[in-house]
């Protein structure tokens, strides 16, 4: 890797944010000779990474479940802190009583905390509304996100994140069919809003494979990629149903199916595995070997959401490789170029090449590894975020810091 970056080649060079080149130093050094710069960031003694890419979270809500952790801690499972109105039924009582303009203040906070922890590409759901009005506050707060802020947004409607209270998952899936994916077709097409993805937690007890599949099959009609919670609690076939559907990803899959790993496979569908939930939640662990062996594109996510709070993909790496047995180059990879192919992305984002956009880390230390084998301490380690080729965080402290 080159000694040097650019942050701003001249406007007729870079003023697309894209990379111009990469290679050793005295190669571009002689190609760019003629060149002036903005800035020369020196990295002798650095490692140069891709930004990294979320490829799952749930970053748009209000009301905070500190509490639900002592519950879980004391042995109330997922599902009985659901079934008792606490999990996601009380985080869509407080969003749906939010502002847009509050909901919004709240996204960009927690945004800017992923960015400073090196995430410049961000999957970002809706799903604690559950009405159409809600899901679509929550949207319109993530369209804002995306044209108020630095980082990526990757927009996901997941109106079917939970049966709504006083419906049946039967009627809640008319509902979403017949109203929500009519008006979401409208926004799109008058540019009101962008959405990449449809999502659906098909769960026991939530929405089962049918409804699912209708959904799903909905969504993709109207041109979003399927990317959905699938065989988390329980096996559903979601895997298998995913890959017969063409989806792009299915998260979770701690209950996946051998069958379904094979379909995914040749489905070349991706699994965005989440290792803060089976840690937090105390499941089974993910099969990432498993699928990794019979070649499935395996993402990585944070799953960042009010019941798995963690806004470090460095973290999550450090996890997926202790608890899901990957390595640390498995993991790089599943939280760059495979998550961005997760989200359908991998054409623009997730590696330094050539073409590609121009998200990179700059990390203080001679040893790339040093970014997952440090469990938490990134504000010691990343020194710069930079997202399109510019500087959008400099962390002044590591130049006074060591990284060891």
């Amino acid at each position: 890797m080159s000694s040097w970056i650019n942050e701003c080649l001249p406007e007729h060079l870079a003023r697309d944010g894209c990379i111009k080149a990469v290679g050793q130093a005295d190669v571009i050094r002689n190609e760019f000779s003629e060149a002036t710069f903005e800035r020369i960031i020196d990295c002798s003694g650095k490692c140069v990474l891709p930004g990294l890419v979320d490829a799952h979270t749930h970053p748009v809500w209000a009301g905070d479940r500190v509490h639900e952790f002592a519950m879980k801690l004391a042995g109330a499972s997922y599902m009985e802190i659901h079934q008792a109105g606490g999990g996601i039924h009380f985080t869509v009582e407080h969003t749906r009583a939010a502002s847009e303009a509050e909901l919004l203040a709240g996204l960009q906070q927690r945004l800017g905390r992923m960015l400073r922890a090196g995430s410049t590409l961000v999957e970002c759901k809706s799903g604690y509304g559950l009405d159409l009005h809600t899901e679509l506050k929550m949207l319109r707060a993530i369209e804002r996100a995306r044209t108020s802020t630095d980082i990526g947004i990757s927009s996901t409607y997941c109106g079917a994140h939970a049966v709504p209270r006083g419906k049946t998952a039967a009627e809640a899936t008319d509902d979403i069919i017949n109203n929500h994916l009519p008006k979401l077709k409208e926004l799109k097409l008058s540019g009101e809003i962008q959405v990449n993805n449809i999502d659906v937690f098909c769960e026991k007890g939530v929405f089962d494979l049918e409804s699912t599949r209708r959904i799903l099959q909905a969504g993709k009609d109207i041109g979003l990629q399927i990317n959905f919670h699938g065989d988390e609690l329980h096996p559903m076939k979601s895997a298998e149903l995913g890959a017969e559907l063409g989806a792009r990803a299915i998260s979770h899959l701690e209950e996946v199916s051998d069958e379904g790993i094979v379909a995914m496979a040749r489905a070349k569908c991706a699994a965005v595995l989440l290792p803060t939930t089976a840690y937090m939640l105390r499941l089974k662990q993910p099969q990432a070997r498993k699928m990794l062996e019979e070649g499935v594109i395996v993402a990585l996510g944070s799953d960042f959401n009010p019941n798995a709070y963690c806004f470090s993909m460095p973290m999550v790496m450090h996890l997926a490789c202790v608890n899901m047995k990957m390595s640390m180059n498995e993991a790089l990879a599943a939280a760059t170029i495979n998550a961005a192919y997760a989200l359908g992305k991998s054409d623009t984002h997730g590696s330094l090449e050539v073409g590609k956009q121009g998200d990179l880390l700059i990390i203080n230390s001679s040893r790339w590894e040093h970014l997952i084998y440090q469990f938490g301490g990134h504000e010691a380690l990343i020194n710069y975020v930079i997202v399109k080729g510019k500087v959008i965080y400099e962390n002044e402290r590591c130049e006074a810091m060591g990284s060891y």
